[in-house]
């Protein structure tokens, strides 16, 4: 069959954590529909501030509910739907002796470097804290000591990038620079296929931690935005998420 000629270009900004899942979402939406998806990946609050300043969009596909839905309550968007959910794990270097159980403990630990995404530009920082809260109740003063600790490694506007092609979180720790990374379940999972040895542990339930994505078109969005916007929340949208290790609830 042959392949339609680009009629439309979307613009769609996406938190980092949904790139390769929203590629092959983009890339079955094109084959099918002759538009054109023009992606943009990065940390979920650094786009929203984008977005509220002008810069152009048409699709918004964030890391939490919280920022698409500060654009639709200042009239800049469509009420905002939950596409895909996800949850912290912790990712561990090679050899570190850690188990859920001891999980809080090794993160206390003076010898252990922590790292997390940065809060307020990043989601996963700020469900990262959410960690730290919760820990206050099993062992009062880890919340203050956690935080204090807590190496802001990634997500802000002059973190570090990875070589091309490298899982940001698996890169940290094959260079030193954390132990452990409070990371998505996804991109623990892409990390380790990076980098053999390194460990995931899920978090334990009085730590554990959801994050729900939400969806959101810009108002002066194009016709053909609506339609990849009602793709990705399609049953062969909701698919390719749940493939890339995302919990779809349109399935």
């Amino acid at each position: 069959m042959a392949t339609p000629a680009y009629s439309a270009e979307i613009l769609l900004h996406a938190a980092g954590s949904l790139r390769a899942a929203l590629t092959e979402v983009a890339s079955a939406f094109e084959a099918s529909s002759g538009d054109k998806v023009q992606q943009k990946y990065g940390a979920s609050g650094t786009l929203r501030d984008a977005i509220a300043s002008g810069e152009r969009a048409e699709v918004f596909a964030s890391a939490n509910m919280e920022h698409p839905q500060s654009l639709a309550k200042a009239g800049k968007a469509s009420p905002v739907v939950l596409f895909a959910r996800n949850r912290l794990c912790a990712l561990a270097r090679p050899g570190l002796a850690a188990t859920p159980d001891n999980l809080l403990e090794r993160m206390l630990s003076a010898d252990i470097k922590l790292g997390t995404s940065t809060p307020k530009a990043d989601p996963s920082g700020d469900y990262a804290f959410e960690v730290f809260t919760k820990a206050d109740a099993l062992k009062a003063g880890s919340r203050a000591a956690l935080e204090y600790k807590a190496l802001q490694l990634t997500g802000g506007p002059l973190s570090a990038q990875p070589p091309d092609g490298r899982s940001v979180y698996g890169w940290h720790i094959a260079e030193g620079r954390a132990d452990i990374f409070l990371a998505y379940c996804t991109a623990a999972t892409v990390a380790v296929k990076e980098n053999p040895g390194q460990q995931i542990l899920a978090l334990p339930d009085a730590l554990g931690v959801g994050a729900d994505y939400g969806l959101t078109v810009m108002n002066e969005a194009s016709p053909a935005a609506y339609r990849f916007a009602m793709f990705i929340l399609s049953t062969e949208g909701q698919g390719i998420l749940a493939k890339h290790g995302f919990a779809a609830p349109g399935l």
